[in-house]
């Protein structure tokens, strides 16, 4: 069943702002195999090259008679074929087309012979390689054309590419820099044979920092001098929940999903999805982004996913339409990379966040989710789990990870998480244990109930911070203000639908406010008793409603557990905690307690030990691999802090309070990241 897109005459925003990218891949990926019709390969077979640029010249015709101008991203291959590169030049006079380089399309004849290699990926060459190779395809580009780009791109570029090409080519701008969720689903659902590991980036254009390509800048010092954008605009809640793959605003991502009709050839979901990132917008200060990155292998001749080269051709060009009817009705501006650029630097500032919320709108389920990212985290939070944070990635520790031949992580370039309920379960297990998610538990006579069993939905407002010691409740600084950005810095807020968690005498309502703060890495969730109603009167004015908000967290980047043992948990308070004597208990549990103030350790020995600590101002794990702190600090009555070490079954640590409340009262958390040292 398909839904209806909504498009929504004369309703006005800011910007919908569209790249659309074209690249001249002259031997594109995958179609040697399906021209040369089961010859021995050469990719210099003149009928792949004839047909890849004749396939170029239609993505380019598409556009065109639509009124959209393109980016075309010229391949290391197509700057020793004269044809793409005159035809380059001419579409950049007549249309106003831009003429940048990616770093896609680097296998052809003249690359093989001098690098003597199949690998095609530049972030996974050794530097020393990388810079050879972008020497090579920068230095080819200026024989072209006299000039050096101010675009560039591939699937991933990692922070010491970037840094050395906006060094040697400051007149780079923008590069397409990840794709957004192209990790262990992707290499499962590839028969696992795609080796690229990119998960947890950004889902929408940001500044990279220099350490790490994935962490938005925080301020003008750690700014790699370019703006960032993703590698196709994918489904927030399809892509993350599936291979992202299949689900991206490129028209024939929607046919490899098989999301069309096989009968009409009509497929609604990619006009839903192109709309619900205009209306993303409500949540950006009035402005939202879109973008098509296509190379000519996805429209071969011989058919791809299934589809027909009439089908592949016909979803290219209605897309292409669609964007043209919206540009028409004055809904769109179509923008080249690096005009996109210098409007994106004008418009954002570094410590603003990008928002999203996102509703499903391919299976018709109404489930709700809310991804925030800015330079501290990025946070995805599940309103079908009672509005659960199910993600989490730390960006304040601005991790350096190189990538490539040479480095640790030959292939694996994902931005490592402390939660992440695909790979590391979440709140439904299989067994036993427990998965990484940041939810509560309600209480209350021996039963309990977690927040994860109560869908929602949730709303989004803002609001300036007019507190200055706002983010000081976490422990923070205001980073905001540190970076001296003249942009009143606000509050993002998440405001839920109460829940109804009915016990065997009363049922309690409860609301769930989360606050995003910029510019500190901290979440703040308040939890409110609306109301409580019982049949009992007497059950009514005796409720006894404890609250357990938790943690669970672990660090890794794929499914496989990570070893646990060097990180510490902490439960504290006093703003003095020194050594003493503590009790047996806490003795045993690894723990130092003192007069003033008293400091609970357990050091991660996978021998599932806890400590509980009244009156806690802080519990802390401490995760040196991903050089990350994360805490929480709480606001409530009868509060306790706790940490739980976990075991070699259930890899994971969890922190947490518990508190009481009764009707109209608040209990208010909040979960802090921090650069460890």
């Amino acid at each position: 069943m398909f839904l209806l897109h909504f498009q929504r005459k004369g309703e006005t925003m800011d910007k919908f702002v569209v790249n659309i990218i074209h690249r001249p891949e002259m031997v594109p990926e995958y179609a040697e195999k399906v021209t040369g019709h089961g010859q021995a390969e050469d990719i210099g077979r003149k009928a792949l090259l004839t047909e890849s640029l004749d396939i170029f010249k239609t993505q380019q015709e598409c556009a065109h008679k639509n009124g959209l101008k393109t980016t075309i991203e010229m391949t290391y291959a197509s700057l020793f074929n004269d044809e793409a590169v005159a035809l380059a030049k001419e579409h950049h006079e007549k249309y106003g087309d831009e003429i940048g380089l990616t770093l896609l399309g680097l296998p052809c004849k003249e690359f093989r012979e001098k690098y003597k290699t199949k690998d095609f990926c530049i972030w996974m060459f050794s530097m020393e390689d990388k810079k050879a190779i972008v020497q090579d395809v920068f230095g080819k580009f200026y024989e072209c054309f006299g000039f050096y780009p101010e675009s560039t791109g591939s699937y991933y570029m990692d922070a010491e590419l970037i840094n050395y090409i906006k060094e040697k080519y400051p007149s780079v701008k923008c590069a397409v820099a990840t794709c957004w969720e192209e990790g262990p689903k992707a290499y499962h659902t590839c028969n696992n044979s795609w080796y690229t590991f990119m998960d947890g980036g950004p889902w929408a254009p940001w500044i990279p920092s220099r350490q790490n390509t994935h962490a938005p800048a925080a301020n003008e010092a750690e700014d790699s001098g370019i703006v960032a954008i993703p590698h196709l605009s994918r489904d927030l809640i399809a892509c993350y929940d599936g291979n992202g793959s299949n689900f991206g605003t490129h028209p024939q991502n929607v046919l490899r999903g098989m999301i069309y009709d096989t009968d009409t050839w009509e497929y609604p979901y990619l006009y839903n999805l192109i709309d619900q990132y205009r209306y993303q917008a409500r949540f950006n200060n009035g402005y939202s982004y879109n973008m098509m990155f296509v190379g000519p292998g996805w429209m071969n001749k011989m058919g791809r996913w299934e589809a027909p080269y009439e089908l592949l051709l016909k979803s290219y060009e209605d897309g292409c339409a669609y964007y043209g009817r919206l540009k028409k009705e004055g809904c769109l501006i179509d923008m080249t990379m690096s005009e996109f650029a210098d409007y994106y630097r004008a418009k954002k500032s570094y410590t603003e966040p990008e928002c999203a919320l996102w509703r499903d709108i391919l299976y018709g389920s109404k489930k709700q989710v809310f991804w925030y990212c800015d330079p501290y985290m990025r946070a995805g939070v599940n309103m079908d789990q009672g509005g659960a944070i199910v993600d989490l990635r730390p960006y304040v520790a601005k991790l350096n990870w190189p990538v490539g031949i040479g480095t640790p992580h030959i292939q694996d370039a994902s931005y490592p998480f402390l939660i992440q309920e695909k790979y590391r379960a979440g709140y439904f297990t299989h067994y036993a244990g427990e998965g990484t998610v940041r939810s509560a538990k309600i209480c209350h006579n021996g039963e309990e109930v977690d927040l994860c069993l109560c869908r929602t939905k949730a709303h989004f407002s803002e609001e300036a911070i007019s507190d200055e010691n706002e983010a000081d409740a976490a422990g923070l600084k205001n980073a905001a203000a540190e970076s001296g950005e003249k942009k009143t810095a606000k509050n993002r807020i998440l405001t839920l639908d109460p829940v109804d968690i009915e016990f065997s005498d009363l049922t309690v309502k409860l609301q769930t406010v989360m606050t995003f703060t910029e510019g500190t890495g901290s979440i703040r969730i308040d939890r409110k008793v609306l109301e409580i109603t019982s049949e009992v009167p007497s059950s009514k004015s005796a409720a006894d409603i404890t609250i357990n908000e938790y943690m669970v967290g672990c660090y890794g980047t794929t499914e496989y557990t990570e070893d646990m043992s060097s990180l510490t948990l902490i439960a504290e308070r006093g703003a003095n905690a020194s050594a003493g004597e503590g009790t047996d208990a806490e003795k045993d549990a690894g723990c130092n307690g003192g007069t003033e103030g008293k400091k609970i350790e357990i050091p991660y020995e996978y021998r599932c030990r806890e400590a509980s600590l009244a009156g806690a101002d802080r519990v802390t794990c401490i995760v040196p691999p991903i050089e990350t702190v994360v805490s929480m600090t709480c606001e409530g009555r009868d509060k306790a802090g706790y940490v739980k070490e976990g075991y070699a079954f259930s890899p994971m640590f969890t922190i947490g309070y518990t508190g009481k409340l009764c009707e109209k009262e608040v209990f208010t958390t909040w979960l802090n990241l921090e650069k460890a040292n």
